[in-house]
């Protein structure tokens, strides 16, 4: 997978990477091998939480991040069988599973990409979910980038990047003495040093990668996905990426070659057998909801849109559903209503008997009723019990906004943020039904919490002494939400003094 610490386009975020690697990473002793499966790094679990914490907040600012509560709850449904399966087979210690954030971050990026973080965070690109086949394929990435955490292989790294460094002044201090007889000879002592000090971490990182493939498998086969979706996965990098398959200089590579990796998995599935894989409607659904929020700008959502109407009609049930729920999505971004309704419409008898796809179906309908303004398609979703789900509560709640009911909706929030006090979406909307009902000191403070969630602790103390003020001028002040307010000025305080000590 192209999935190291950060890939090329954000070079600032790449940069802030490295700049904590350098920051964090103590000296060790000198080592040229890989170590032994589950071996430790000189990185402690909390420093490397810190780290990733600290690289997470840019995420979170970083205009690609996209909180998409269908494609989130999607991706973390496979995503928790797979840390349950890391426990199981011992691959995941108690330290570390306390410890981790276990965090899986979105990005609209249409790349076929998935990144390992410190600490227990992972970057997934729409383009890769969109681009897979079935859930086993990106379960497969999934557990392989969760290996990449609980193997430590990012500590890893850091420690043999900071082991390193005494081995290239060594090579540059060698150069500047042989300098004095020879100018070249010099140069290709220096020269020389830093390609075989850079050649030994590659090797590392390779080593790394057959690693978390192979433990990887293990953990998607213990949690019940088919171990083909490694292979399949393989194959898609091989067709449309051809990045890691040029066939040039494998031994500059950090990554094995795409074909080796193959072949392996391939071979791994014979000796252990293999199964059909079953249709997946949901997955569908998923994968097409990606392509259409991947999709970046107004002609790359026509395309999505003239696939919905040029797809044949023998493409199979399944096909047709996929791009009906694209279309439909990229109609509705592009302002064009009548036709997002009318093929949301034609996707809801195509998949009525296929409850996964059918519920996803009806939640996009409701977001294209929204959209549109549509008071007789949004109504129900205000007046009825609409379902548990995220994704469900979060639709009803912008309903109940629309309809004018914002005590409604805050009532919905207040319910799902006292079990889900980290999501920060919910309280910004919770803000935004606590304003509508004249509760401005509520608001601020909601507002204040999803800047916690986001961990912009900055913010959420500016917002929150700002909520400070409006319950103290307040005629009739609630006593409860300003101890509450006080409460969490001094925890956020707190936390505040914990990234300082950082820098």
């Amino acid at each position: 997978m192209k999935d190291s610490m950060i890939r090329g386009r954000r070079p600032g975020l790449a940069a802030l990477v490295l700049a904590l690697s350098v920051a964090f990473t103590p000296a060790g002793p000198a080592s040229a091998q890989l170590p032994s499966l589950g071996d430790s790094s000189d990185i402690s679990a909390s420093t490397e939480r810190r780290i990733g914490d600290r690289i997470a907040r840019e995420l979170y600012r970083d205009p690609d991040y996209i909180d998409d509560p269908l494609l989130h709850e999607y991706v973390m449904s496979l995503w928790q069988p797979l840390l349950a399966a890391a426990r199981q087979r011992g691959d995941l210690n108690t330290e570390l599973d306390q410890r981790f954030a276990w965090q899986v971050l979105l990005g609209k990026d249409r790349s076929i990409n998935a990144f390992a973080l410190p600490g227990g965070w992972l970057g997934l690109h729409l383009g890769l979910v969109a681009s897979s086949g079935s859930r086993d394929e990106l379960a497969a990435v999934l557990a392989h980038e969760l290996s990449h955490v609980t193997q430590r292989h990012i500590a890893r790294l850091m420690s043999r990047e900071k082991r390193q460094t005494p081995w290239m002044i060594g090579a540059m201090i060698l150069g500047a003495l042989a300098a004095a007889k020879s100018p070249e000879a010099g140069k290709a002592v220096m020269t020389g040093g830093q390609a075989l000090a850079v050649q030994n971490q590659l090797n590392f990182s390779r080593e790394m990668e057959r690693e978390a493939d192979r433990v990887g498998l293990g953990i998607m086969s213990q949690a019940g996905f088919q171990p083909q979706g490694f292979a399949g996965m393989f194959e898609k990098l091989q067709q449309q990426s051809r990045l890691n398959d040029d066939g040039a200089y494998p031994y500059l590579r950090t990554h094995p070659l795409t074909t080796e990796r193959l072949a392996d998995m391939q071979s791994r599935q014979v000796l252990g057998g293999r199964s059909a894989a079953p249709v997946d409607w949901e997955h569908a659904m998923m994968a097409a909801r990606a392509r259409a929020l991947s999709a970046g700008g107004t002609e790359a959502l026509r395309n999505v849109l003239r696939e919905a109407s040029s797809t044949p009609a023998d493409a199979g049930d399944l096909r047709q559903a996929g791009v009906l729920y694209a279309g439909a999505l990229a109609a509705s971004k592009l302002g064009d209503h009548a036709t997002a309704l009318r093929l949301v419409d034609q996707l809801g008898a195509k998949v009525q008997q296929q409850p996964a796809a059918m519920r996803a179906s009806r939640v996009l309908a409701g977001e294209i009723a929204l959209a549109a303004n549509d008071r007789q398609r949004i109504a129900p979703w205000v007046d009825e019990a609409t379902g548990s789900g995220r994704p469900e509560v979060l639709l009803s709640a912008r309903a109940a906004l629309r309809a004018g009911q914002p005590a409604q909706a805050a009532q919905k929030l207040q319910t799902w943020v006292a079990l889900h006090p980290q999501d920060g979406t919910a309280w910004q909307l919770l803000a935004t039904a606590h304003a509508a009902q004249g509760q401005p000191a509520r608001a601020v403070r909601a507002e204040a919490e999803a800047q916690v969630a986001w961990m912009d602790y900055a913010a959420a103390m500016d917002r929150l002494r700002a909520a400070q003020d409006l319950a103290r001028r307040g005629s009739g002040s609630d006593h409860i939400e300003a101890s509450i307010i006080d409460t969490r000025v001094r925890q956020v305080e707190s936390l505040l003094r914990e990234q300082a000590l950082e820098r």
